[in-house]
C-alpha cells in the first residue's frame, strides 16, 4: 500500500510553501535562498518523474551507437563515448552521434531547465517535424 503524500506531493508542498509564504515574508538573502531552495525542490521533483526514462533512452542509444553490451552500465557507456570521441574514433560525422547527444541534452534540460528558451524552441521544432510526417 502506498500512503499519501507521495514524494512528489511533498516536494510540491514544500516548494509552494517557500514561494507563497517564505519569499513574500522575507527580503534580501533569505528571500533569495528561499527561491533557490524552491527551485531545487522543483528540480528534484522533475528528476524523480523524468530521469528514469531518460536514463533508459540514453543507455539504449549509447549501446546502439557504441556497439556495447546492453548490460554495460550508463557510467561506463559514457566513459566509452568520451574515450572514443577523445581518440577520434568517432566524431560528429559518425551516424547517430549528433542525434544521440542532442537527445541526451534535451532530456537533461527537461529536468534542469524546462523553461530554457532554446529547449522550448527545440520542442516546438520537434513537434512541427512530427506533424509534417
Amino acid at each position: 500500500m502506498h500512503d499519501r503524500p507521495t514524494p512528489t506531493e511533498l516536494l510540491d508542498a514544500v516548494a509552494a510553501f517557500l514561494r507563497e509564504q517564505v519569499v513574500p515574508a522575507s527580503s534580501g538573502s533569505l528571500a533569495y535562498h528561499a527561491r533557490v531552495a524552491a527551485n531545487a525542490l522543483d528540480i528534484a521533483r522533475r528528476e524523480i518523474a523524468l530521469a528514469p526514462a531518460a536514463r533508459q533512452r540514453e543507455q539504449a542509444a549509447l549501446v546502439a551507437l557504441l556497439g556495447a553490451d546492453p548490460a554495460t552500465d550508463l557510467a561506463q557507456l559514457n566513459r566509452m563515448l568520451c574515450e572514443r570521441i577523445a581518440s577520434g574514433a568517432i566524431g560528429l560525422d559518425t551516424p547517430g552521434l549528433a542525434g544521440c547527444l542532442w537527445q541526451i541534452t534535451l532530456d537533461r534540460l527537461a529536468v534542469d531547465q524546462p523553461t530554457y528558451d532554446t529547449y522550448l524552441r527545440s520542442l516546438g521544432q520537434a513537434a512541427s517535424t512530427d506533424e509534417d510526417r
